[in-house]
Parts: C-alpha cells; structure tokens; sequence
C-alpha cells in the first residue's frame, strides 16, 4: 500500500508543493503568486531599509534595555524616568537628557535616531 495524499491526485499535491515551495525552504523572492509578496510600508509606517552595523547594533541593544516599552510612547520625561526605573547607567541617562524637549517618541528607533542628530 502506497502512502499519499487520499484528497488529491499526486499532480495536484506536486503543484501544491511547488506553490509554497518559497517559503518553506526560504529562497528570497520565492513567492510562488504575486499576491503573496509583501507590500511596502505605509505613509505613516517606518521602513526597514536601515541596517545597523555590529557595533551600533550593539550599542542600541545596550540602550533599549533601560528604556521600558511601557515609556512608549512617552517624552524625554518619560523615557528618563522608566530608565531610572531600570537603573540605567550614567551615560544612558545622559544620552536620554539630549533629546528634545516636548517631542513624544512612539519607539526606540525614533529616540536613537534623534539622539544621532
């Protein structure tokens, strides 16, 4: 007795497989039909074109574990208490001194992009 599909015949299973065949082995742009490639982000949605290198990636690692998501949204204010909260280090303090006063950030990434400014 052969083992098999009992819904359908082997030619549709083999098309079947092909379709999905992208995404279960992870080729880039394997997406058999159109309508399954991702969409870009929206106007009011951030992009995720910027790629940190190692060593910022690990400062902004660093960074993010002093500031509760709870604080977000939230201001300079804020973010500098959660941080205290969390017994942040002296320079992530400081760092969270030089932001803006009275702008609200929705994430990290808008807090560490204005502290690179």
């Amino acid at each position: 007795m052969e083992r098999g599909s009992s819904k359908h015949a082997a030619r549709v299973d083999d098309r079947m497989s092909d379709e999905v065949r992208g995404e279960v082995q992870g080729i880039p742009g394997g997406r058999a039909e159109e309508w399954r490639t991702t969409e870009p982000p929206g106007e009011d949605q951030p992009g995720t074109t910027e790629v940190l290198d190692d060593a910022e990636s690990e400062r902004f690692s660093r960074f993010g574990r002093y500031v509760g998501l709870s604080a977000l949204p939230g201001d300079r204010d804020a973010l500098r208490r959660s941080a205290q909260d969390l017994q942040a280090p002296d320079d992530i303090l400081d760092d969270l001194d030089r932001l803006p006063e009275g702008q609200t950030f929705q994430n990290l990434a808008e807090v560490w992009r204005a502290l690179a400014e």
